[in-house]
């Protein structure tokens, strides 16, 4: 394996860990929380237009949200002019998990990147924003197929 492909998926298997770990402490399961911030940008959406936003298929928010349901963080209705399309609403207890969620992300983000300098911090965005540019070229632009919602 490349060396970039092997520490790529190292580092990515830990990132993720630690994610999940901060997201159950919450009460969600990682990849819940890029659902949530699609709906804290724009409550209302179809699931689909949440798939679009986080880059992954209609059919794994809609098992996802199934799931959020179940747990009170959001309801599913008809759209009141299109009955043929259900929207996803925050309820009070999603709309409540914004502030600490940020929160444990910012703090994740910092923890993770403690070692770095401001300009490493800069050039390492840069460079992943790069390389996810490429990556998502040889897919053609296809969404990633996930069970949950997550933008690693």
């Amino acid at each position: 394996m490349s060396e970039l492909l092997d520490l790529h998926g190292k580092t990515t298997k830990a990132i993720r860990a630690a994610a999940d770990a901060a997201m159950r402490r919450h009460g969600l399961r990682l990849g819940q929380d890029h659902l949530l911030a699609a709906l804290w940008e724009q409550d209302g959406r179809t699931p689909g237009e949440v798939a679009a936003a986080t880059n992954v298929t209609t059919p794994a928010v809609t098992k996802v949200a199934a799931r959020m349901a179940e747990a009170g963080l959001l309801t599913r209705r008809r759209d009141e002019r299109d009955n043929r399309l259900v929207r996803l609403w925050l309820t009070d207890a999603g709309r409540a998990l914004r502030e600490p969620i940020e929160a444990e992300r910012r703090l994740l983000e910092e923890r993770i990147t403690e070692d770095l300098t401001a300009t490493e911090r800069k050039h390492l965005m840069s460079a992943l924003a790069k390389i996810h540019r490429s990556a998502s070229d040889l897919l053609g632009g296809d969404p990633v197929e996930h069970d949950d919602p997550s933008l690693a």
